[in-house]
C-alpha cells in the first residue's frame, strides 16, 4: 500500500479493543462504533454493541455525522460451515460537514492498517 497522508491516529486503549474484538470468541453479531475526537486528533472508542442487527447497526449511526465501524457477525455458508468476519465499514452520510469528511477520509487507512482489517466497504447514502 502507498504512502498516505494520517489525519489521525488511533488512539491506544481502542487499537486494545480492536485486537480482543479480532479474537473473540462468542457468536452473536457485535459493532463497534468508533469515532474522531476531533481536539485530540485520535480515533476513539463511541459506542460498542452486542446481538446487533444490521438494521440496528444502521440505526444507531448519525444522520449527519460520519462515523467507523468493525462488525463482527454469523456467516452461514452454503455447504453448511458458519463463519465470523469481520468487516471495517465506513459511513459518510449526506450532509456531513467538508471538513469531518476529509478528517475521517484522511484517517480510513491508519485505522484499518492497525486494526489489520481486510474486508472494506462504503456505507451508502441511500441505506437512510
Amino acid at each position: 500500500m502507498s504512502e498516505s497522508l494520517v489525519v489521525c491516529d488511533v488512539a491506544e486503549d481502542l487499537v486494545e479493543k480492536l485486537r480482543k474484538f479480532r479474537f473473540r470468541k462468542e457468536t452473536n453479531n457485535a459493532a463497534i462504533i468508533m469515532k474522531i475526537d476531533k481536539d485530540k486528533q485520535l480515533v476513539v472508542l463511541d459506542e460498542e454493541h452486542e446481538g446487533i442487527s444490521p438494521d440496528e447497526l444502521k440505526d444507531e449511526l448519525p444522520e449527519r455525522q460520519p462515523r467507523f465501524i468493525v462488525y463482527s457477525y454469523k456467516y452461514q455458508h452454503e455447504d453448511g460451515r458458519v463463519s465470523y468476519p469481520l468487516c471495517f465499514i465506513f459511513s459518510s452520510p449526506v450532509g456531513c460537514k467538508p471538513e469531518q469528511q476529509m478528517m475521517y477520509a484522511g484517517s480510513k487507512n491508519k485505522l484499518v492498517q492497525t486494526a489489520e482489517l481486510t474486508k472494506i466497504s462504503q456505507q451508502m447514502a441511500c441505506l437512510r
